[in-house]
């Protein structure tokens, strides 16, 4: 690899790391591994960064290079039972209300217009900067700030709307049921 090539992927990993650490993170639970998984990806792109022609794709390449080096550390794993005299305390993890969470934020995310649901992405679950949503989306960072703000707060009204009626209050807005209670009392 030419020397300016190898300054090329050293600008790169700097400027991207983060970002790529944070795709590991997703892919594998421990951090550490996860540190092992991007540096297992990038002594492997090293080796085919010429190759890569257009290098705005180089997240995309390398992501699937740390899917793939997870799918062969899976597959090498090694199981081994251990036998023992006593059983251990058997204490799973109930992930159930994550599950459930993760499932309404889906559900709720199906609110917002393309655009809406684009920029929320981009910044909240890929955390990229206003300025890097902006340009992979192709518009300005003031359109970016102004569309995230309406999503988040349509995000907000769907999410107590559907608090409200799994409350028994079908129909009966934040306002309205504010109004009701302050009579009440």
């Amino acid at each position: 690899m030419a020397h300016g090539e190898v300054l090329e992927f050293e600008e790169y990993v700097r400027t991207r790391q983060d970002a790529l650490l944070r795709s590991a993170r997703r892919l594998v639970p421990d951090p550490v591994d996860a540190q092992d998984l991007l540096q297992t990806a990038l002594v492997r792109t090293y080796g085919r960064w010429d190759g890569i022609a257009d290098k705005r794709l180089a997240d995309a390449y390398l992501r699937r290079v740390m899917i793939n080096t997870r799918t062969e550390w899976w597959r090498a794993r090694k199981l081994e039972e251990v036998p023992t005299e006593q059983l251990p305390d058997a204490s799973v993890e109930d992930s159930t209300e994550q599950h459930a969470d993760r499932a309404l934020l889906m559900d709720i995310l199906k609110v917002l217009a393309p655009k809406q649901r684009s920029v929320v992405v981009l910044r909240h679950w890929e955390q990229m900067s206003t300025e890097e949503t902006a340009a992979a989306l192709g518009m300005s960072a003031g359109t970016v700030k102004s569309t995230l703000h309406r999503a988040l707060a349509r995000l907000r009204e769907e999410l107590e709307r559907r608090s409200s009626d799994e409350n028994g209050e079908l129909g009966v807005h934040a306002p309205e049921r504010e109004e009701r209670e302050r009579c009440a009392a």
